[in-house]
């Protein structure tokens, strides 16, 4: 088999799409760290006592690298009309985080400090209780602190065949 096949596979899996955030430790004392964000497709709940879901990070990424240091971490699940947020956040050689930010809304979680995405379906604020290597990525396992729902608006964006799709 190869990689286009198992690829091409798997791209016949819908996923919902989300905004996994950090914040990156200061530099210094008197600093803030900067906020990082990154699409993401391969996210699911794990279990409901203790509350934990799974995010898969490609090994070596920023968030992967982030996330190895800096335990606590947030989920936006994204709305249909979010799809630029998710674009925005996925684009390879990108603009830094900062920028990226920039015109988004958002609120700081109050046990992460991350960015959490206002007019988000679900937002998740999470502490990495474990870390999976698997082949070319790693499976982070976060227990959910907190859980809030902030839009009931609209369905939920999701990915399929390669390209950012509406239900229905």
């Amino acid at each position: 088999m190869s990689n286009d096949e198992f690829r091409g596979a798997l791209a016949r899996l819908a996923a919902g799409v989300v905004l996994i955030t950090a914040q990156e430790p200061p530099l210094d004392e008197n600093g803030r760290g900067e906020d990082v964000g990154m699409t993401a497709t391969a996210f699911m709940s794990v279990s409901l006592d203790p509350p934990l879901v799974l995010v898969s990070l490609r090994n070596g990424s920023r968030m992967d690298d982030l996330l190895d240091e800096q335990p606590l971490w947030a989920v936006s699940v994204l709305t249909e009309s979010q799809r630029h947020i998710a674009g925005r956040f996925a684009m390879k050689g990108r603009i830094s985080d900062r920028l990226l930010f920039e015109d988004i809304p958002y609120v700081r979680g109050e046990v992460t400090r991350a960015p959490l995405v206002g007019g988000s379906l679900a937002t998740l604020e999470c502490r990495t209780e474990q870390r999976v290597l698997a082949g070319d990525h790693t499976l982070v396992i976060g227990r959910v602190l907190s859980a809030s729902l902030p839009s009931a608006d609209g369905g939920p964006l999701t990915y399929f065949r390669g390209r950012y799709r509406q239900l229905g």
